[in-house]
Parts: C-alpha cells; sequence; structure tokens
C-alpha cells in the first residue's frame, strides 16, 4: 500500500520534515517514490508547502495520508 506520511530531516532538536510517497512496507527513512510537500514547525506560524496537484493524484491512486499529513492538508487548504 502507498502512503503520504512525513519524513523526518534535520539536526538535533531542530526537525523539519518532507512530506513524501512512500511504500508502507518500509521505514519512513527508506527510498521514496516522490515528495509532494514540506512542513517546518519550527517557525511561527508553522510553514506548510504542499503540491496539492500531485497530492490529488495520489490520493486518486489508492495512496493514504497519516493522520498527521491529513491534518497538515486540512490546514494547508483552508
Amino acid at each position: 500500500m502507498i502512503k503520504i506520511r512525513l519524513r523526518r530531516m534535520g539536526s538535533n532538536r531542530r526537525p523539519t520534515y518532507r512530506i513524501v510517497v512512500s511504500d508502507d512496507r518500509r521505514t519512513p527513512q527508506a527510498a521514496f517514490l516522490e515528495e509532494v510537500g514540506f512542513y517546518n514547525p519550527r517557525v511561527e506560524p508553522p510553514e506548510i508547502r504542499l503540491n496539492k496537484e500531485r497530492v490529488e493524484y495520489w490520493l486518486a491512486r489508492g495512496a493514504q495520508m497519516s493522520e498527521t499529513v491529513a491534518s497538515l492538508y486540512k490546514r494547508a487548504r483552508s
């Protein structure tokens, strides 16, 4: 199954996240199919960048979002 989930990046105590499309049988740090966004929780307000066209493409192909990505996607759309 294909999942849209967060991949932690950045150094110690300075996390940033990439929103990636990957196979759920692999770890989040393994190779991914495509990067579709970016999330930086360290700035105020948190920075969320999503390629909505690609997210919609993957959702149409049966991909499922993690709970966290679903809440970020909902926040980015409003």
